[in-house]
C-alpha cells in the first residue's frame, strides 16, 4: 500500500450521511507511517456519481488500469480506516499532478488556504 494508490475498502457500517458499502478509496497517508504498518490508514472515499452542485468539491478520475469507471474523490468525507477494512488493491494509482490536485482540494475542505490580512 502506498499513498495516492486507489484500493477497495469497507465503508460499513456507516453513520447518518457517511459514505459507506465496498468502495474505492484513496490513500492519503504518508509512506513512511505506511511502512510502520500503521493503522489506521487516512483515506478518501471514491463515488460514480456526481451530484449537481457538488462539482466544486469532487476531484474527477478517469478509468485506468483496474478502476473501470470515471469516479470523483469526496475529499469532504476523508477518514481514517482500519487495515482489516482494505480489500483488493491497488485498482490504480495517481500521477504526482493528480495528487497536488487533490491536495489543494482537501486543503479547501478543511479550511487551511493561507489568507493574507494586513494589520492594522
Amino acid at each position: 500500500m502506498r499513498r495516492g494508490e486507489i484500493w477497495l475498502a469497507r465503508l460499513n457500517p456507516n453513520v447518518g450521511a457517511e459514505a459507506g458499502k465496498i468502495r474505492p478509496v484513496l490513500i492519503m497517508l504518508a509512506n513512511d507511517l505506511l511502512a510502520t504498518g500503521m493503522s489506521p490508514v487516512v483515506c478518501i472515499p471514491l463515488t460514480s456519481k456526481l451530484f449537481k452542485g457538488m462539482e466544486g468539491l469532487r476531484f474527477a478520475i478517469a478509468p485506468r488500469d483496474r478502476l473501470l469507471k470515471r469516479c470523483y474523490l469526496m475529499s469532504e468525507q476523508t477518514r481514517a480506516l482500519d487495515l482489516n477494512r482494505f480489500g483488493d488493491g491497488p485498482l490504480t494509482a495517481l500521477t504526482s499532478q493528480e495528487m497536488a490536485e487533490v491536495e489543494r482540494s482537501l486543503m479547501g475542505v478543511l479550511g487551511l488556504f493561507h489568507h493574507v490580512n494586513p494589520v492594522h
